[in-house]
């Protein structure tokens, strides 16, 4: 074993990302969204106002698809000054409905991952987002049993994840976090004196991405696949 990692008892992964697809059905709804609101503006104009929208309301909706869906039919609303059909309005709805409704494709090495992992450590789930969506990605996903506990959190800075390591008695130093999110995955964890892995994904939602000064001289280590993490540990 890696003796950086001798002290680690639990493990904690990320989901969305990290074990399946979740980013690249928002990349291809926002695609979508546009192409529905052509009218009214540019792609890329929709775009950026859209991610405005989505700030905006974050606070209010939270992480997820149906918040992502609200600040679409918000969007809509605004850019056509009020005038956007009801057909329109119901195709937004539907591309929500279609997202909620995508299988789980699981990335590469995730179950074979977690099947060797979980003989040597207690592994736990630790995701943000819409509850009833999280739960029902999960169950789609066959992993739920490698998994001694799952937490859906409203947000991932130090203090959600302080108070979650304090509910489960775990020290930080015995804690190792993997994930695709340097902003929520990686950086927080580090700064309570945890370990963690970046695993990134090929595409990052705008809100979660950092820039070089935020990283600077952190510790953390960045591999391509979660079967690198297995030969890393053992």
């Amino acid at each position: 074993m890696n003796s950086e990692y001798n002290d680690i008892k639990v493990i904690g992964f990320d989901a969305d990302d990290t074990l399946w697809v979740n980013e690249t059905y928002f990349r291809e709804a926002e695609l979508e969204f546009a192409k529905l609101l052509s009218r009214y503006e540019t792609a890329n104009k929709i775009d950026q106002e859209l991610f405005k929208m989505e700030m905006k309301n974050l606070l209010l909706y939270g992480y997820g698809v149906k918040g992502f869906v609200l600040s679409m039919v918000e969007m809509a609303l605004e850019l056509s000054n009020n005038e956007v059909s009801n057909s329109t309005i119901n195709s937004i709805l539907n591309i929500g409905k279609d997202m909620l409704n995508k299988p789980v494709e699981l990335l590469e090495g995730v179950e074979e991952a977690l099947k060797t992992l979980s003989n040597d450590y207690r592994l736990i789930l630790v995701t943000k987002g819409d509850l009833l969506d999280q739960e029902r990605k999960l169950k789609k996903s066959g992993l739920t049993d490698y998994f001694h506990h799952i937490e859906v959190l409203s947000d991932k800075q130090e203090t959600n994840y302080s108070q979650l390591l304090n509910h489960l008695d775990i020290k930080p130093s015995e804690f190792l976090m993997v994930g695709n999110s340097l902003k929520s995955d990686i950086l927080p964890l580090v700064n309570i004196k945890a370990k963690a892995i970046h695993i990134p994904f090929h595409t990052t939602w705008l809100h979660e991405q950092v820039n070089d000064d935020e990283t600077k001289d952190k510790a953390y280590k960045t591999l391509s696949s979660l079967l690198d993490l297995k030969t890393l540990l053992n």
